[in-house]
C-alpha cells in the first residue's frame, strides 16, 4: 500500500488480479470507530497522514470482506466527527473523502457507526452521510449498555425507517461482525437494500429517492435553514420509530451519571484527575527505566560483544558497526518498552471512558492558551519522556491543536535533563542545589505557559481563546486487553519505521564525524575528540555561545552531542575532559572541578551565571533526536524543523538572557 503519490493524493493499490474496494468508517469521536477498524483489520494497519495535512487516519485491510468479496476491501477509518459541515482540519477530510472533494478516495461505502446510547447524535450525521449520496452501511453498537439503560433501540425499525442495511454489533467482543461482513458485501455487490425491498417502504425513503444527492447551496440560506430543519425531524421521526420510548428514558440515572457526579464535581474530580495523571508518570519514569536500561544494556553489551568479536577488518570497521550503527538500532529499540507502556496507559484511559472526563476536569487550567483540557495528556507525559509525549498528541480532537500541543511538548523537562541540572547545580549551589533544580521545573512549566500564548497570539489565532468544551462522555467500559496490545502494536512499529531511521541515520552520522581526525597523529577511529571532525565543529560553535558565557569547546561539544540525548551530555563532558563519569547521586569529583574552571573562564569569572545559562539551555533547546524523528512523524518536516530553529533561538536567547542579569549579581 502506498499513501502518497506524486500529485499529494492518496492512492490505496490492490494486489495484481484483484479489484480494490474502499470502505469508509465515519461517526462521532469515542463511538468505538477505532475499536471496530482494529478488530476488522488486525494487525494488517498503517497509520498515516492525510495529505498536506497532520490529520492522523489508520488504513487496513479488511480480511474478512476481502475474502467474501474477491476482492481487496481498504478499510479507511475517517477522523471522528458530529457533522459533515467541518469546523476544523479533521471534520473537513471526513467531509471532503465522503463528497470526493479531497485527496482521499471517494469510498464504495460508507460504514457509519452508531452509539445506541446516544442514538440521536449518531443519527444526525448518518442523515448527513445519506445525503452525501454515498451507500451507506449503519452498525450500531453499545447496544449491551444501552440495554442496561433500557433505552436499546429496535434495528429492524431503525432500518424501515431510516432507510438504511442496519447491523447490530460489539466491536469488542466480535459480536455481529460475520453479519456486518455479508452486508457491506451485499451493498458492495449493488443488492438493493432490504427496505427498498419492502411493501413499507415509504415513498420519500432516502436510500431509494432519486434526488438524495441533492443539496442546498452555500448562500441559499433558507434552503440551508430548511435542510436543517428537515434533517433534525428526520432524526426525530428515526428516533420516535426505533424507540418509541426514547423521550421518557432521557431522565433515566445511569451509575455512569452517579460516577461522574465525583469525577466531574470540581472539588473531587481534581484530586482524582492528578492521581491518574501521576500514575501516567510514573510508568514513564519509575516502570519504563529499568526496560529502557535492559534494552540499552542488551545491545551495549552482548550483542556488542558478538558483532565485535565476529567482524573481520580495521578498528574503524568495528567502530562503525558497533559504535555506529549497533548503537543507533539500540538507542531506537529501546524506546520501544516506554511507547507501548505509553501507548497502552492511553488506551486504558481512552476505552475505559476516562480520558473524556480527565479533558472536562483540566479543561479551564488549558483553555487561556487555545488547548482544551485533553492536551494535558501529552504535557503531563511530557515530563515523563517527550517522545510518547509527541505521539500522545493524537487525544487531541482536531490537527490545529494538536499541532500546537506537539510544538509545546519539546519545552516539558523530561528525566534526561534531570542528571545535567543535578549535576551542575551540585557543582555551583552545593547549598541551594534542590531549589535550583526545582526552579527549572518550574522554569519549564512557565516556557510552556509564555509559549503556548505566544503561538496563539501569532501562527494559531484561529484557535479561539476561552472556546467552551464541547465534549460527548461516553459510557464506563472494561478495556480489552487484545485491542490495546494491538494499538499499541501498530504505533510502535509505525515508530520504528518512521523515526527510528532518522535517530539511527543522524547517530551514525555523529560517530563517523568523531572518527574524522582534523590533525596529523591520528588514525581514522582512534582520535580525541577535540582533534575530530566533530571536534572542530565543537570549536566553530563555542563563539556562538559566548553571549551566554559557555564559549567554550567543551561545552558546546556537550550541547551538540545533548542535541542526540540529554542523557549523553554530562557523558560528553567527561569524555572531553577524560575523566571517569560520576555515578548518579555521587560527587561530581574531578568533572566537576573541571566544569567549575571551564565556566569560570569562559564567563569571565561569573561562572555562577554562566552555569545557571547552561541548565536554561539545557532545559530549552531541542530534546533529543528521538523527539525529533517522532514529531517529523506527526506533524512533517516543515513544523518539526521550524520548530527546533525556534527551540535552538529560544535557548540561546533565554541562556543570554539569563547569563548578562546574573552577571550583575554574582
Amino acid at each position: 500500500m502506498s499513501c502518497h503519490s506524486p500529485s499529494g493524493a492518496v492512492t490505496l493499490e490492490a494486489p495484481v488480479g484483484k479489484s480494490l474496494v474502499t470502505v469508509a468508517l465515519v461517526g462521532n469521536p469515542n463511538v468505538g470507530k477505532s475499536t471496530l477498524f482494529n478488530a476488522l483489520t488486525g494487525a494488517r494497519q498503517a497509520v498515516m497522514n492525510a495529505p498536506g495535512t497532520t490529520v492522523e487516519l489508520q488504513t487496513g485491510t479488511w480480511r474478512s470482506l476481502s475474502k467474501a468479496t474477491d476482492a481487496k476491501v481498504a478499510l479507511i477509518d475517517l477522523p471522528g466527527t458530529y457533522s459533515l459541515v467541518a469546523h476544523s482540519p479533521d471534520e473537513q477530510i471526513t467531509a471532503d473523502a465522503l463528497a470526493g472533494a479531497g485527496s482521499l478516495p471517494v469510498p464504495d461505502v460508507a460504514l457509519v457507526l452508531l452509539d445506541a446510547t446516544a442514538l440521536a447524535r449518531s443519527l444526525a450525521v448518518l442523515k448527513q452521510v445519506i445525503d452525501s449520496g454515498a451507500t451507506v452501511v449503519a452498525a450500531v453498537c453499545m447496544l449491551d449498555v444501552a440495554s442496561g439503560r433500557q433505552v436499546r433501540p429496535d434495528l429492524s425499525a431503525l432500518a424501515l425507517a431510516a432507510g438504511v442495511r442496519v447491523v447490530g454489533i460489539d466491536p469488542r467482543s466480535g459480536k455481529g461482525l460475520s453479519e456486518l461482513t455479508r452486508v457491506v458485501a451485499e451493498a458492495i455487490d449493488g443488492d438493493t437494500c432490504p427496505c427498498c425491498a419492502s411493501d413499507s417502504c415509504e415513498p420519500d425513503c432516502d436510500c431509494c429517492a432519486a434526488d438524495r444527492g441533492a443539496q442546498a447551496g452555500p448562500d441559499d440560506l433558507d434552503a440551508v435553514l430548511d435542510a436543517e430543519i428537515a434533517r433534525f425531524d428526520w432524526v426525530e421521526r428515526v428516533l420516535a420509530a426505533a424507540h418509541p420510548s426514547h423521550a421518557q428514558q432521557r431522565a433515566v440515572r445511569t451509575l455512569s451519571d452517579r460516577v461522574d457526579r465525583v469525577l466531574l464535581h470540581p472539588a473531587a474530580g481534581i484530586p482524582v484527575f492528578l492521581a491518574v495523571m501521576w500514575a501516567v508518570f510514573q510508568l514513564t519514569t519509575v516502570v519504563a527505566a529499568p526496560l529502557i536500561d535492559g534494552v540499552s544494556g542488551f545491545f551495549d553489551g552482548p550483542v556488542a560483544d558478538w558483532l565485535g568479536g565476529w567482524l573481520p577488518g580495521p578498528a574503524w570497521v568495528h567502530g562503525l558497526a558497533v559504535d555506529g550503527v549497533l548503537a543507533g538500532v539500540g538507542t531506537v529499540l529501546s524506546f520501544v518498552p516506554l511507547l507501548a507502556l505509553i501507548f497502552v496507559a492511553i488506551g486504558v484511559l481512552e476505552d475505559s471512558g476516562y480520558l473524556a472526563r480527565a479533558a472536562f476536569v483540566a479543561d479551564r487550567a488549558l483553555r487561556t492558551i487555545g488547548l482544551d483540557g485533553r492536551a494535558m495528556v501529552p504535557l503531563v507525559v511530557g515530563f515523563g519522556c517527550n517522545v510518547p509525549a509527541m505521539t500522545a498528541t493524537r487525544t487531541m480532537p482536531d490537527a490545529r491543536r494538536r499541532l500546537l500541543t506537539g510544538l509545546l511538548v519539546p519545552f516539558t523537562s523530561c528525566p534526561a535533563r534531570l542528571v545535567v541540572f543535578v549535576l551542575v547545580a551540585g557543582v555551583f549551589f552545593p547549598d541551594n542545589a534542590g531549589t535550583v533544580v526545582f526552579a527549572m521545573y518550574v522554569l519549564s512549566a512557565l516556557l510552556v505557559v509564555l509559549g503556548g500564548l505566544a503561538l496563539r497570539s501569532t501562527l494559531f489565532r484561529d484557535l479561539k481563546q476561552g472556546r467552551a468544551l464541547a465534549i460527548a462522555l461516553p459510557a464506563y467500559q472494561r478495556p480489552r486487553l487484545r485491542v490495546l496490545v494491538m494499538s499499541a502494536w501498530t504505533r510502535v512499529v509505525s515508530f520504528v519505521k518512521s523515526a527510528g531511521g532518522i535517530i539511527a541515520g543522524t547517530l551514525v552520522v555523529v560517530w563517523i564525524l568523531t572518527a574524522i581526525p582534523v590533525t596529523g597523529g591520528h588514525q581514522v577511529a582512534d582520535v580525541p575528540i577535540h582533534d575530530s571532525a566533530y571536534g572542530r565543529l565543537a570549536d566553530g560553535i563555542a563563539p556562538v555561545l559566548a553571549p551566554a558565557g559557555l564559549d567554550d569547546w567543551h561545552i558546546s561539544a556537550a550541547l551538540t552531542t545533548g542535541f542526540v540525548a540529554k542523557e549523553v551530555v554530562v557523558g560528553a563532558l567527561a569524555q572531553s575532559y577524560a575523566v571517569d563519569e560520576p555515578e548518579e547521586g555521587a560527587p561530581a569529583g574531578a568533572l566537576g572541578a573541571h566544569l567549575r574552571d571551564t565556566l569560570e573562564a569562559s564567563s569571565g569569572g561569573h561562572g555562577v551565571a554562566a552555569a545557571l545559562a547552561f541548565m536554561v539551555f539545557v532545559l530549552a533547546y531541542t530534546p533529543c533526536l528521538a523527539t525529533v524523528g517522532e514529531q517529523k512523524r506527526v506533524f512533517g518536516a516543515k513544523w518539526t524543523f521550524s520548530a527546533v530553529a525556534v527551540q535552538l533561538a529560544v535557548a540561546w536567547a533565554l541562556a543570554a538572557l539569563v547569563f548578562q542579569v546574573g552577571r550583575l549579581i554574582w
